[in-house]
């Protein structure tokens, strides 16, 4: 029985070595060491595909890339700045047909992106009103025509009832050229709209227009006029807050003393721009 059991054992092993099974050992490419390959086996691999578990396929490496760093757009376009200005001065330095060729036509590509990104500027204005600033301020002939004429209405309904509440300071001097032509301007808005004029002497003298005048006595620096005691000068007093607002100084027409009251009372610092 013990000579039958080693004949068994011997032609087991020797069926075993009989097999066309080798091991190799090869480098890792991932760097671990060694890894033993092995040799497709007829009766593992194919009949019975036990497959990448018991060496019959070779695991498949995931390529490994690099992820390349974009440049940022602000990047991008100093880079093109740059080299507009290197090609520029090359072609200045050294103006070669070659030279002067390359500048040209890299210009011509700026040149060209900027006519795109200046169309695409126009046609986003178009489709969306929220970005367009004409809408609330027309340039063209017709819009800026609708649009003063809208504000002319607007303005002519409130100054009447400014004259409620704000009052006018009118500095002039007796002497001043200016003040002789600017007064009777005042005083037709004045009428028009009811506003009260209070006029101020800066030189003691008397106003033709204006007969219930009083000599300036420290009025000019107190409403904030400054020190200059330029005439003739506005002063819009609010009778409510007990603030001034100075209008203007000089020759003023009818038109722009009614917009510059109705713009310091009605309109927001920075809406109309």
């Amino acid at each position: 029985m013990m000579l039958q059991r080693q004949r068994i054992s011997l032609a087991v092993l020797a069926a075993l070595l009989a097999a066309p099974t080798t091991l190799a050992i090869a480098a890792d490419r991932n760097g671990d060491g060694v890894e033993v390959e092995q040799q497709e086996d007829a009766l593992y691999c194919k009949e019975r595909r036990l497959g990448t578990w018991f060496y019959c396929e070779k695991p498949k490496q995931t390529p490994r890339t690099t992820a390349v760093p974009q440049a940022s757009a602000r990047d991008r376009l100093a880079a093109i700045s740059s080299s507009l200005e290197e090609l520029k001065a090359r072609a200045i330095l050294e103006p070669s047909p070659e030279n002067v060729t390359a500048y040209v036509r890299f210009q011509r590509e700026q040149l060209d992106r900027s006519s795109m990104f200046a169309d695409v500027w126009q046609r986003a204005l178009w489709q969306d009103p929220g970005l367009d600033y004409t809408l609330q301020r027309p340039v063209s002939t017709l819009g800026k025509r609708a649009w003063i004429d809208q504000r002319k209405g607007d303005r002519d309904l409130v100054m009447a009832q400014l004259s409620q509440r704000y009052g006018v300071f009118y500095f002039y001097a007796s002497s001043c050229g200016a003040c002789d032509i600017f007064s009777p301007i005042l005083k037709a808005v004045s009428d028009k709209y009811g506003f009260s004029v209070l006029a101020v002497s800066m030189d003691g003298g008397p106003s033709a227009v204006f007969p219930g005048y009083m000599v300036d006595t420290g009025q000019y620096e107190r409403l904030g006029m400054g020190t200059d005691r330029q005439v003739p000068a506005l002063v819009l007093f609010d009778s409510v807050t007990k603030q001034p607002m100075p209008i203007g100084y000089g020759i003023l027409s009818q038109d722009e003393i009614m917009d510059r009251v109705f713009q310091l009372t009605q309109v927001a610092a920075g809406s109309d721009y």
